[in-house]
This record gives structure tokens, sequence and C-alpha cells, in this order.
């Protein structure tokens, strides 16, 4: 597919508009902790190579970004994930024209250097948003997080939370297309129907309308090989007790917990992990950047044979991205979060 068919038409405008933190977040970062700001368009210097931001990523580790003072200051620009287009590089390896994605910030233009970057596309195979989800940090952390601690296969049960979510959307296709049973925790029931009808799940459930304990005991009477938990919290802390012996987690993300500071009370899970022989591991993507490549090209093969879906949840306007955090959170999102900004 010819790249001018994936990348949207977009200006060139004259200013760059940057968030920056404003306050220190007490929780889910709010609109109102964040500030936009308007300076010149930066000026980029040798191995450097100048982006015009597109799409702006809302992504769940931001709220540990802004919340801790040794990642961010206030008033510094928001570390944020965004896809854009090379407008100018004095990089020999990155060329005008060129498709990119990473640690590009909340703005309109950044001045880059490779080690930005968690991918560099010249032809795109896909729509340039895709890069941002599917094709970015959550579907290459479903594939890796699968492949290196958990691989599924026909013997398997595997739970998801967030099942609907960016990531275990993909988590879910991966796991059915490997013969693996496959059940689904979702926040609401448009998203139960999603992950039945859309992303294959062989039964999803509206966590907040069951009595969670029963229903995992009916979905896995012999309990779950595999849970890929992005959440978290009290929902973890029912799933653990629904582990078949010598079950596998794979610790992906927290979302059920707004603050770590104190530190949130609960159930105790030693017993579980000892009488269960489980193995818990976590699963950090960033350390993981230089096999983004293989990841995207083999998400990419999916998306061109039709046995890999996807939504997206796309606003315009750069105002919008300061209340994104809040709607991802919120999970009334229907799709990966993303803020398109080219038509500024």
């Amino acid at each position: 597919m010819a790249a001018h068919a994936v990348i949207p038409k977009y200006t060139i405008p004259g200013k760059n508009r940057r968030v920056v933190l404003g306050r220190r977040p007490d929780g889910v970062p709010l609109a109102t902790d964040f500030d936009i700001v308007s300076d010149a368009v930066p000026v980029i210097s040798d191995g450097q190579f100048l982006v015009r931001n597109l799409y702006l990523s809302a992504d769940p580790v931001q709220r540990g970004w802004a919340a801790n003072p040794a990642v961010m200051a206030l008033g510094a620009p928001m570390r944020a994930l965004s896809v854009g287009v090379v407008q100018e590089s004095r990089e020999a390896t990155i060329k005008p024209g060129d498709l990119v994605y990473g640690f590009l910030g909340w703005q309109d233009f950044a001045a880059a250097t490779r080690d930005d970057l968690l991918s560099h596309v010249p032809i795109p195979r896909a729509a340039a948003s895709s890069y941002a989800g599917v094709l970015g940090m959550p579907g290459v952390t479903a594939w890796l997080a699968l492949a290196d601690l958990a691989p599924p296969g026909p013997d398997d049960t595997v739970l998801v939370s967030t099942s609907a979510g960016a990531v275990g959307s993909v988590v879910g296709q991966i796991a059915r297309a490997q013969g693996s049973r496959v059940i689904g925790l979702t926040g609401s029931d448009e998203k139960v129907a999603r992950c039945t009808s859309r992303y294959g799940y062989h039964a999803a459930f509206n966590y907040k309308s069951i009595d969670l304990p029963t229903v995992l005991a009916a979905a896995a009477p012999t309990g779950f090989s595999i849970y890929f938990d992005n959440t978290g919290g009290w929902i973890a802390d029912h799933a653990i007790r629904a582990m078949a012996k010598h079950g596998r987690i794979i610790q992906c993300g927290t979302a059920a917990t707004a603050n770590w500071s104190p530190p949130p009370a609960g159930w105790r899970p030693e017993r579980e992990i000892l009488t269960r022989v489980l193995t818990w591991s976590g699963f950090y993507i960033f350390d993981h950047v230089a096999r983004f490549g293989a990841a995207i090209d083999a998400l990419s093969d999916l998306i061109d044979d039709g046995a890999l879906a996807y939504d997206e949840d796309i606003e315009p306007g750069f105002d919008q991205i300061t209340g994104a955090l809040e709607t991802l959170f919120a999970g009334t999102n229907s799709g990966k979060k993303l803020i398109f900004i080219g038509d500024a």
C-alpha cells in the first residue's frame, strides 16, 4: 500500500503548541493538570529531524510518568507517544516524508533523534494512526508479552482483563488464533459484545454487573492456565483465586489502582501463588524496543490476512488531548484513544 494512501492530509502551523504538566496529578491525570503553551517551531541540529505530529496518543503509563517527579518536573512537556511525519532531517537514515512513532510528546512539532523512536516506517503498510495502537506500543506489548511469558496453545484457557482495550483486544485474538479458549473481562455491555463479535472471545463479561468469583468459576471449572492482567486490584484478587495449578500470570498494567501513595490495601496473594504453583511475571514494553520492528512486521501480516481486528477512538482538535487520560481511565473510549492534530 502506498504511503500517500495511509497518511492523512495535514497542515503545517507556524507555531508549536505544547502540553506541559501544570500540576502534579492526584491519581488519574485530569484536564486541569495540564497547560497548553505556544512557542516557535523547533530548529533541528545535526543528528536530529523535525517531526510534524499527527496523532497524539493517550496511554495508561502516562499516569505514572506524570505522578513521578523523577520522570517529569512541573512545567515540563508531557512525556507522550505520538505518530508524525518527518518534515526536515539532519540524520542520514531518516528522510522527509517518513512516518515515525515514539517519544515525540503532546505537541505539534518535535525535534527528535533516533533514540526517541520506537518505530521508523518509510513505507507504511496500514493507516498512520495504527502505528500508535495495534502496530504501536499496545499491539507490540500483546505480541511480545504472550510470546515471552505465556505462549498460549490449544490446551490453555486464557483470561484477559480490559479485554476490549488496545492491548487486551490483541491478546484475545492472538490466543484464539493459537487454539486457546479465551475469556474476557471488560467494563460495559457494549464492550462485551465487541469482544465476542469482533475480537473472537469465546465469552466476555461486564465485571461491573456480575458476581465475579461465581462467573470465573463457571467459565473455567478447572481454572485458568493464563491470566493476562491489565488491571490489578480487586479483579486480580479474584482472578488469582481462579487460576489452575501451574498457571501463568502476565502483569501488564494496574489500571484498577488510581494512586499508589499510600499503597492500597487488599488481599494478599502469596498463599495462592504457593499452593497453585503460579508463575507471575511483569512485562515492561520499553525493555524491548529493539524488537519492535519484528513484532510490527508480524502484526502487519495478520492485518493484511484479515486475521487481526482493531478499533480506534480518534478525536480531532489539539484541545482534546488534555482530557484524553480522563476518558481512558473512565473506560468510555471505544478503541485506542488518539487525538488527531493534523488539521490545525
